[in-house]
């Protein structure tokens, strides 16, 4: 029996709400949406710049990093290379780098900007196919400088949104960081080798373009696989519309 002044017995508490462990559920299933049109577009990233780098002269148009250092091979003299085809690689991203940051900027869901660059993506590449179907040749001449420039600004707008999304190791075009991280990472590096099967798909996935983009060239020409590019492009960003991608990016 209680006694006058004493304090009353504590209360339950009602038990929080169970959350669901990082991954799982529609969240989980939004993410893996967003890591695979990643995965899609470093596939795009190796056939495109085997395209350019085998059939448009020592260029890239996907991987700046290569571009700069075939930029000073091209100042220092090196046979085979091109000042005028890098350069214009070179500014042109820049210029479609800055269309991604508006894109970023007056997009409001990431998600959407997103699509919008993959978007954007499909069309220019498809453009540039038609100038390779349409082209005597894209090694010289006006045809090599339209390539050049239409893939460039399509790869300057999407590494501009992806950057903005900042999915660690997933930048689609560059794997330095990745390898790097992959490594230093490692059980070896006294790690716990976290994200080390997104780091190994990113590097599988652009050998494996870049393998396919070359034979695909080799056999057919630029036309082709730049055509195959293309439609790849409108797939991925159809299927991140339509699945619970946009979710995980926005948050909801």
């Amino acid at each position: 029996m209680a006694t006058a002044g004493a304090a009353p017995p504590p209360q339950p508490q009602p038990r929080p709400p169970e959350t669901a462990a990082p991954g799982a559920g529609a969240g989980g299933r939004g993410l893996a949406g967003v890591m695979r049109a990643l995965i899609a577009l470093t596939v795009l990233s190796g056939v495109v710049d085997a395209v350019c780098y085998l059939g448009l002269g020592r260029v890239f148009t996907a991987n700046m990093t290569g571009n700069v250092v075939v930029l000073g091979f091209a100042a220092a003299g090196a046979p085979g290379f091109s000042i005028p085809a890098s350069l214009t690689s070179l500014l042109v991203f820049l210029a479609g780098a800055v269309a991604g940051g508006r894109i970023s900027q007056y997009v409001p869901r990431r998600s959407r900007a997103l699509a919008v660059a993959i978007w954007c993506e499909a069309a220019f590449v498809a453009a540039a196919a038609v100038v390779a179907f349409l082209a005597s040749t894209v090694a010289t001449g006006w045809g090599r400088y339209a390539t050049i420039a239409i893939l460039a600004f399509a790869m300057g707008i999407r590494n501009a949104v992806i950057r903005h999304l900042a999915v660690p190791d997933m930048t689609t075009t560059v794997l330095t960081q990745t390898l790097t991280g992959l490594a230093a990472d490692s059980f070896l590096g006294g790690g716990e080798n976290p994200r080390a099967g997104r780091r190994i798909a990113a590097v599988v996935a652009m050998a494996a373009g870049a393998a396919g983009g070359a034979a695909l060239y080799l056999h057919h020409g630029a036309a082709l696989p730049l055509a195959l590019s293309a439609a790849a492009a409108a797939a991925t960003a159809l299927a991140l519309w339509l699945s619970r991608a946009a979710h995980a990016l926005d948050g909801t």
